[in-house]
């Protein structure tokens, strides 16, 4: 495994290396250094040892084999074809209220639920918006507009409209009994793409308790004329007997019983294992690494910028909320200060708030981390949009006091305007491309300087035989001067608490 050279002025050697040396600055933990996750993303030589895939690119080949097939129908002709038949992507028609802001901002949220509904395996027909002050109380367009809806479901055959909002049970009902077809909404839509890339246990629980909070105000019984427990006849005929007399149970109270028993399941477990996360970043506070959180929009880049920088080989997708399931890498400074990075769930605008409240215990990892790189896609056309909505998430989860770096992905791709506007709003933001590497040597050098000093100088002459405690010092502290002397390793360092009360035995002299 590499290691970064601690020694003299580091950071001048860095910013004057070439692209080599600047990917064997940074390491992680399983010993792949950047250098190979550069040469997988670069499409470089790939022989020999290179045609092993890595694991993002083996759960991206999973996920294909997976995906249903346009023009493919799920009706079978004949019995004998049910092992062969395949799924026919959903047939889905697109309709937005549009209460404020601009017809560009309408067609832009309308464009990004196209690609939700693209990403969760439907083929989008047609797309209507309607300027409303507020969304219908009963049908959330207005009555209208859902007959001219419902015309479109008709010619052009479509199974499914979807909704650019979160609709009540009512409006869900009342809108689906107009149009005839299956009413989706943006909510059930992000819940549906999460539950499909959901891959880790800790993930799939968050998003089955997300899914079951949404559907449990959503469920639909027969009434109370049906009753799942026996009543008892008040004249003494046969009966359920003392206590279970009367209506008894109905089939929607039976259904909300069993949903708030497996919710309740479900938070048990995730509380254990938000347990095991808690043990894992007490460790690292314990230690003082500090800790750089990857957050932004999805698809704005985070995986291909974690992949660029360590080579973690995490899965890449030009989809929305590709990769759900966080994954954390340890690196290191071009001075040698060791750090973790971690990269997190996407954002969105009008992320559900079940989301919020399933997937807290992840998103505690940008709470708590000392300095959170936002990451912007540079090639979308109303960046300003994607920060406002990140930064609601911030205020959701209490990360707003944390230090933001932000950081414009895709310049390759971006229009020179938008750039333009965003150096004006944000004079301090870095710009980079993870496909070509634009930019990745100024961010490293921007990270390095944002994150925090360690908090303890040491001046220490250590005897040759503590060699444990100078290899301790060169992987969890900043060494500034390292000089060896006949009694021991002389060295002025930057060094954690608990590091510094070992060394103190052996102090020249501590500032």
């Amino acid at each position: 495994m590499n290691t970064a050279d601690t020694r003299g002025s580091a950071r001048d050697g860095f910013e004057a290396a070439d692209e080599e040396t600047l990917h064997d600055t940074f390491t992680v933990e399983d010993g792949t250094d950047a250098d190979e996750g550069s040469r997988r993303d670069t499409g470089g030589d790939r022989s020999g040892a290179w045609d092993v895939p890595d694991q993002g690119e083996m759960e991206l080949a999973d996920r294909h084999a997976l995906r249903r097939v346009q023009g493919l129908s799920t009706e079978l002709t004949d019995i004998t074809e049910v092992e062969y038949r395949s799924l026919r992507l959903e047939r889905v028609v697109l309709i937005g209220v549009w209460t404020n802001g601009t017809q560009t901002d309408a067609d832009n949220s309308l464009v990004e639920l196209a690609a939700l509904s693209e990403t969760a395996g439907a083929l989008v027909l047609e797309g209507l918006t309607q300027r409303r002050s507020k969304p219908d109380p009963a049908t959330y367009v207005g009555k209208g507009k859902a007959a001219e809806l419902r015309d479109i479901v008709e010619a052009t055959g479509a199974d499914t409209v979807i909704c650019d909002g979160e609709l009540t049970p009512g409006q869900l009902r009342q809108l689906e009994d107009v149009v005839k077809v299956k009413v989706v909404d943006r909510t059930a839509l992000i819940l549906d793409i999460f539950a499909q890339h959901a891959r880790s246990s800790e993930g799939k629980a968050q998003v089955e308790l997300a899914q079951l909070s949404y559907l449990l105000p959503r469920l639909r019984g027969w009434g109370d004329s049906l009753s799942r427990q026996a009543g008892g006849s008040g004249g003494g005929g046969a009966g359920g007997g003392v206590g279970l007399r009367g209506p008894g149970e109905t089939k929607i109270e039976t259904d909300r019983r069993r949903i708030n028993d497996k919710m309740a399941k479900l938070r048990r477990q995730l509380a254990h294992m938000r347990t095991a996360r808690d043990v894992k970043r007490d460790v690292r506070r314990t230690r003082e690494v500090p800790s750089v959180a990857i957050a932004g929009y999805t698809n704005a880049g985070k995986s291909s910028l974690l992949n660029r920088l360590t080579g973690a080989g995490v899965l890449v997708e030009n989809a929305l909320f590709a990769t759900l399931d966080p994954t954390v890498r340890q690196a290191r400074t071009p001075d040698g200060r060791g750090f973790t990075l971690s990269d997190t769930v996407g954002f969105v605008r009008h992320l559900p708030h079940q989301l919020v409240e399933a997937f807290r215990s992840t998103l505690e990892e940008v709470a708590d981390a000392d300095l959170i790189l936002h990451v912007i896609d540079g090639s979308h056309p109303d960046p300003e949009s994607q920060i406002t909505a990140v930064r609601e998430v911030f205020a959701d989860i209490d990360a707003t006091e944390v230090p933001e770096l932000i950081v414009v992905n895709k310049v390759d791709a971006a229009d020179h305007d938008v750039l333009k506007a965003l150096r004006t709003r944000h004079p301090g933001m870095v710009e980079v491309s993870a496909r070509t590497g634009e930019g990745i040597p100024a961010l490293i050098t921007a990270l390095a300087e944002a994150l925090p000093e360690l908090a303890h100088e040491v001046r220490v002459r250590v005897p040759y035989s503590r060699g444990d405690l100078v290899a301790k010092m060169h992987e969890e502290g900043r060494v500034l001067a390292e000089e060896h002397t006949a009694e021991g390793t002389e060295l002025h360092a930057f060094v954690s608490r608990m590091l510094a009360g070992k060394l103190e035995d052996y102090a020249l002299s501590t500032a």
